[in-house]
């Protein structure tokens, strides 16, 4: 791969397929087809540039290599990236570690900002549907609260106006992020922190973009 490469992984379900940047947490779309996700994924690329400034880095480009094919699951037709990469499980050193936290904070800046450009009153979807800015902002609350218990976090989900609990949940969050990590042994079923890192990215920054779109 090229230094413009992002190497990327997809994950076909029946209905959906979403394809994710294995080195970039939150840049990751889904389409119809595994060529439409591509797609969805190279129109985003400048709005991805936005975070990897806020994070410090630099992106490598929008031209993509698929590296690894994988089985969707339930929840990737319900419309969430379920699948963890093999690259997801090797050992993770201390620097990489920070690297995804950054990533991560520089998501949850670009949501802040989103939000206080929204109006409270966002435009509704087909048949009225979608959530306006304050319950839009709850659910991603409630949405990383669940994550987090997902890597042994177990904090309740913070009131949208509870500062201090935002930051308590979000700072454990980026602690767990920056250890040095190794697949534990056994049965233990909690989340690797490159597949936590691009969850949590990826659901932020798709309600941070909500925001955006519906704020113009």
């Amino acid at each position: 791969m090229t230094d413009r490469t992002a190497a990327v992984y997809t994950e076909t379900g029946k209905r959906r397929v979403f394809a994710c940047a294995v080195d970039w947490p939150g840049w990751c779309r889904a389409g119809k087809t595994e060529e439409l996700a591509l797609a969805s994924l190279a129109e985003v690329a400048q709005r991805y540039q936005t975070v990897v400034a806020e994070a410090g880095l630099d992106l490598p480009g929008s031209e993509f290599k698929v590296v690894e094919r994988l089985a969707g699951t339930g929840t990737t037709d319900f419309g969430a990236p379920d699948a963890k990469a093999s690259s997801d499980w090797r050992p993770m050193k201390a620097a990489e570690g920070s690297r995804l936290a950054k990533l991560v904070r520089a998501s949850w800046a670009v949501l802040h900002r989103a939000a206080a450009r929204a109006p409270a009153k966002l435009p509704k979807g087909p048949r009225g549907g979608g959530r306006d800015r304050d319950p839009l902002l709850e659910h991603v609350l409630a949405a990383e609260a669940a994550y987090a218990r997902q890597v042994g976090i177990r904090l309740k989900a913070p009131a949208l106006d509870d500062r201090l609990a935002i930051e308590a949940l979000r700072d454990a969050i980026s602690e767990f992020l920056s250890q040095p990590w190794r697949r534990p042994r056994g049965n233990d079923r909690s989340w690797p922190p490159r597949y936590a890192a691009r969850r949590i990215a990826w659901h932020v920054l798709d309600h941070a973009w909500e925001l955006e779109d519906k704020s113009k």
